[in-house]
């Protein structure tokens, strides 16, 4: 979903990629059973019983690269599958999709799940309206659009117009509106553009007013918002060197630079602002305070989060670089500032996070005032709107707001309208009012509009959903660990839910990053929940629900304890009778992805299933990839002898073992993920045939055209939640589907 918030930091793994997943391969004793489709109310099919062809998996060449790790020497003889580009990689992935898709093209409840799924998909989405100038903009997508439209009004009463059509760029959409950032007086909009999923992004400017598209183009950025000077003359961005041809998608990713373009100039002529030629691994965000008087420089190192904050006084010819806060020691968001007052939110001595006022005449750490002070539960995210702060607290893992004074005064608590999560209250200091949104899982993104004086919120925008909620619910159990540790997680399924241990269940996880899973409504899960299935997340270590020790008690050396919660999990919906383990699928991607290869590894007796996506696979070899270097601070590094002992004994391709019968697998990667290179998966994946034992299929589902999941067009959304469900119904032991509320 494309986005006008700059991000002073990035965020390099926290897609949850609910929507990029596939399918796998089903036993012969599977293929036997019949399954029942009812595609309305009044009209059931059954289908008959038929057999899969049988198939047989590519022959995928194996040779003898071994690597030395501090004495112990690990085989590697898929190496060559990490040559992406290669013509010999070119025929492996076009033999495992030939199979793969042939085999998924043959299930017969795939197309009445691309039916359903298109047609519960087709409702009209918006996004949150914000101002600049004179101006609203908002995106809106009516239904099917590959991408949503970004549009622009003078009045959220008029009817507005189509400022960017994505859908206008690719035939196939695979090019999107990546972000975009309005001018200070909304007469200029910056915004870049992703090509087939890849992180590489492109700058272009348009003319808000006659919609003409200017001719600044600039190129190879990456991790970086646009955020403009005061007098709208230019912006700053971060990008890199243009890398060498060949390593667009997979080489390191190293010496960012923050520099500013002048409109009008060609990129050639933009103006260096900052840069460490000491210091390969830093990166620099650049964000214009609403004032225009200075430029905050977030200063970042890799995913840990710990950064730092310099700045430069924009007001003052050719001023030095300041910096303010150094040395990595604790995470610094910049909220806002009121002249020299800087508003810092820090988990300095605060692992759930508080709020200081720093003053620029006497910045010393002593010096500093605590204006929200720390409290039980996570500070998640706040805003400097409307002369007031609006802070989002996470509450075992759902939102709570409040509304504060600039002094620190709690003033009032933000009436939701119900359970589950909120994002937005984004403004302006002398703006009245602000926007946010508002889901779970059973109810689609509602938008309010907030008054920050009078604290009413109107509904701005309810979508609709052919599908009654009411005949849903959500649960949130508490699941205790190998080692005690009480693991929160929601299930939700369809109200009276009968626990006799066969409801097919999808079990969904990601932990690491600092990132929170909380509600959020999902069209491809509305259908498996319509299908009868059980909807479970599990909120484990790693994650950001409970602050800084709960991230840390999962990263590094504690990364067992990420995979003992989910295994922990999994065992408590079997034990529970919500499921047993031919019904229980397992699903992640990303450092998700890394989650359930971790899990099918060490329990491939636990699960009827097993769908890792985009995952880190390879842990001792991820850091040497695009921006893989950037997740040391998270799992270590094969480079440290002691890490590399930890990295070993999890890592899911140097965890299979010969002659095991793994749980039908789709392993599912994108051509263009230039995020975690498709070579992960693509290793995984012919190491697990090798490997398997058994009749479970083992498969893996190549996107093409697509990278790590931003920007992924609706189209391939519906194709691929399609292929992931009708796998499910093929190996899962479940006797009935309906597919159809």
């Amino acid at each position: 979903m494309m986005s006008p918030q700059f991000p002073l930091r990035p965020v390099f793994l926290g897609g949850i990629l609910f929507f990029l997943l596939l399918p796998l391969l089903a036993s012969p004793a599977m293929a036997q059973r019949p399954i029942f489709v009812k595609r309305n109310a009044n009209s059931p099919l059954a289908l008959k019983d038929r057999r899969m062809p049988e198939f047989h998996y590519p022959d995928t060449r194996r040779d003898n690269t071994e690597e030395q790790y501090h004495g112990n020497t690990v085989s590697d003889p898929y190496r060559w599958l990490e040559d992406t580009e290669s013509e010999e990689t070119a025929k492996w992935i076009k033999s495992q999709n030939k199979i793969t898709f042939n085999y998924l093209r043959n299930i017969p409840t795939r197309q009445p799940i691309v039916d359903r799924l298109t047609t519960l998909w087709n409702y009209e989405r918006h996004g949150r309206p914000f101002k600049r100038g004179d101006f609203y903009f908002y995106s809106h997508n009516n239904g099917l659009q590959n991408q949503s439209v970004l549009y622009v009004t003078s009045s959220l009463d008029r009817k507005a117009r189509v400022l960017l059509d994505p859908n206008q760029w690719s035939k196939e959409g695979t090019k999107a509106l990546s972000s975009y950032s309005p001018s200070p007086n909304g007469k200029l909009l910056a915004y870049s553009i992703s090509s087939a999923g890849s992180d590489w992004r492109e700058w272009h400017v348009l003319n808000v007013e006659t919609g003409m598209k200017l001719e600044d183009h600039l190129q190879w950025s990456k991790f970086s918002g646009a955020s403009w000077a005061h007098d709208n003359s230019g912006f700053f961005y971060s990008r890199y060197d243009e890398p060498e041809q060949g390593e667009e998608l997979s080489g390191t990713n190293y010496f960012q630079k923050l520099y500013f373009h002048k409109i009008g100039t060609p990129q050639s002529a933009d103006q260096l602002i900052y840069q460490r030629e000491d210091k390969k691994q830093w990166g620099f965000g650049g964000y214009v305070t609403e004032d225009g008087n200075y430029l905050i420089i977030s200063v970042w190192k890799g995913s840990d989060r710990k950064n730092q904050l310099f700045y430069k006084d924009l007001r003052q010819d050719n001023a030095e670089v300041v910096e303010l806060i150094s040395g990595f020691n604790a995470d610094y968001d910049f909220i806002g500032n009121d002249g020299n007052q800087f508003w810092i939110l820090t988990d300095l001595e605060a692992p759930q996070k508080r709020v200081v006022q720093i003053n620029l005449n006497n910045p010393e750490p002593d010096n500093w005032k605590t204006l929200i002070a720390e409290s039980e539960h996570r500070l998640e995210g706040i805003s400097n709107t409307g002369g007031h702060f609006i802070v989002q607290y996470l509450q075992d893992a759902q939102n709570r707001a409040y509304v504060f004074s600039e002094t620190g005064k709690k003033i009032r608590e933000v009436e939701l309208p119900g359970v589950g999560s909120t994002s937005g209250f984004g403004g302006q200091r002398k703006e009245g009012e602000t926007f946010y949104s508002f889901t779970n899982y059973v109810t689609p993104t509602r938008i309010y509009r907030y008054n920050i004086e009078t604290g009413e919120s109107e509904l701005y925008k309810e979508p609709k959903v052919a599908f009654d909620p009411d005949r849903y619910e959500t649960k949130q159990v508490f699941v205790k660990s190998k080692d005690g540790t009480k693991v929160p997680m929601f299930v939700t399924s369809r109200k009276g839910l009968k626990l006799n241990g066969k409801n097919p269940t999808i079990l969904y996880g990601y932990g690491g990053f600092d990132i929170s899973l909380t509600p959020g409504f999902s069209v491809a899960n509305l259908v498996w929940l319509e299908m009868g299935g059980v909807y479970a997340v599990a909120n484990l270590r790693g994650g950001g629900e409970y602050g800084l020790r709960w991230h840390e008690a999962g990263m590094r050396d504690n990364k067992q304890n990420v995979f003992d919660d989910f295994i922990s999990c999994a065992e408590w919906m079997i034990e529970k009778d919500y499921t047993n383990t031919s019904n229980l699928a397992i699903r992640g991607g990303s450092n998700g992805g890394l989650l359930v290869g971790a899990c099918m590894t060490q329990r491939p007796d636990l699960y009827g299933a097993a769908i890792p996506a985009v995952g880190v696979m390879d842990m001792l070899r991820y850091h040497k990839f695009t921006i893989g270097w950037a997740w040391v601070g998270e799992y270590g590094s094969s480079d440290d002898q002691h890490q590399f002992n930890t990295l070993i004994k999890y890592s899911p391709l140097h965890n299979l073992k010969a002659g095991t019968n793994y749980p039908p697998t789709l392993v599912t990667t994108a051509d263009h993920d230039d995020r975690v290179v498709p070579g992960h998966s693509f290793k995984f994946a012919a190491e697990l045939q090798h490997c398997h034992q058994g009749e479970n299929p083992v498969l893996i589902r190549i996107e093409e055209s697509a990278g790590h999941g931003a920007g992924t067009p609706t189209s391939k959304r519906i194709e691929a939640a399609a292929d992931v469900f009708a796998f499910l119904t093929e190996v899962l032991k479940n006797k009935r589907w309906t597919i159809g509320d």
